[in-house]
C-alpha cells in the first residue's frame, strides 16, 4: 500500500525533526523543507496528500505560500493544516478563509498532532454529504427536508438560523470554521447576518442541546466545530 505522503513547510529546525519523527513513526512519508519558496516548489512537483505549513516564514510568508498553493491548479485541492503559535489568531482566521483545512498552535503534542492529521486525510477521502439526506451524528438526527432535529428521540424547536448552523457544523464533523464562513453558508433572507450574530445562534443552540451542548466546541479565536 502507497504511503501517504505529508510536506512540512516550517523553518524551525526542531520543530521540524519532531514532526518528522512523529509522521514518519506513524507511516507516513514525510519530506520536510524550512522555506515557503522551497515549499511552493515541492508542492508542485510531488502534490502532496497533506501539507503542514508554518505560518512565520523567511521570504514568502506562511499566508502567501497558502494563497498561492489554493489558487495553483495543481494544488489547489491539497489540505493544509497552519502551524502557528497562540498568539496569532488573525493570521489563522485569515488561512482559513483562504481555504486551509486546520490549524496546529504551537506548543503542540505529538498525539494532537497525529490526531489532526488523521482527521484531515480521513475528511479528503469522504464524499461531501448530501444536503437533502438525514443525518446522524452522536444523539442528533437531523431530516433536512422536514427542517426537523431530533435528539435523543425527542424534537428540538430550533429556529431556521439555528437549524442550518447545527446542520452545517454536523454534516462537517471535525471540520473548523470561522465565524465568517458560518455566516456565508447559511446566509440568506432572515437569517443571521453578522458575525456576533452566530455567536447568539451558538449559545442559543447549545442551550437547546442541553446536557449534549458540547457536541458544538469552540476554537478560540478562530470559531467552531462539530464533535466527531
Amino acid at each position: 500500500m502507497t504511503r501517504q505522503l505529508i510536506l512540512i513547510i516550517e523553518d524551525d529546525e526542531d520543530i521540524r525533526e519532531l514532526l518528522v519523527y512523529n509522521l514518519e513513526k506513524n507511516g507516513y512519508e514525510v519530506e520536510a523543507v524550512e522555506s515557503g519558496e522551497t515549499g511552493l516548489v515541492c508542492a508542485i512537483r510531488r502534490k502532496p496528500d497533506l501539507i503542514l505549513l508554518d505560518l512565520m516564514l523567511p521570504g514568502v510568508d506562511g499566508l502567501s505560500v497558502c494563497r498561492q498553493l489554493k489558487a495553483g491548479k495543481a494544488t489547489h485541492d491539497v489540505p493544509i493544516i497552519i502551524i502557528s503559535a497562540k498568539g496569532e489568531e488573525t493570521d489563522i482566521i485569515t488561512g482559513l478563509e483562504l481555504g486551509a483545512d486546520d490549524y496546529l498552535a504551537k506548543p503542540f503534542s505529538p498525539n494532537i498532532l497525529l490526531s489532526r492529521v488523521r482527521a484531515v486525510l480521513r475528511r479528503i477521502g469522504q464524499t461531501l454529504p448530501d444536503e437533502t439526506a438525514i443525518l446522524q451524528a452522536h444523539d442528533l438526527v437531523i431530516d433536512p427536508k422536514k427542517f426537523k432535529a431530533m435528539l435523543a428521540g425527542h424534537a428540538l424547536d430550533l429556529t431556521a438560523s439555528e437549524f442550518r448552523i447545527l446542520y452545517y457544523l454536523a454534516s462537517h464533523r471535525g471540520w473548523v470554521f470561522t465565524r465568517y464562513q458560518i455566516m456565508d453558508a447559511i446566509r440568506g433572507e432572515g437569517y443571521v447576518v453578522t458575525e456576533r450574530a452566530i455567536d447568539v445562534q451558538i449559545a442559543g443552540l447549545r442551550k437547546k442541546l442541553g446536557e449534549c451542548s458540547g457536541y458544538i466546541e469552540t476554537v478560540r479565536g478562530v470559531g467552531y466545530r462539530f464533535l466527531e
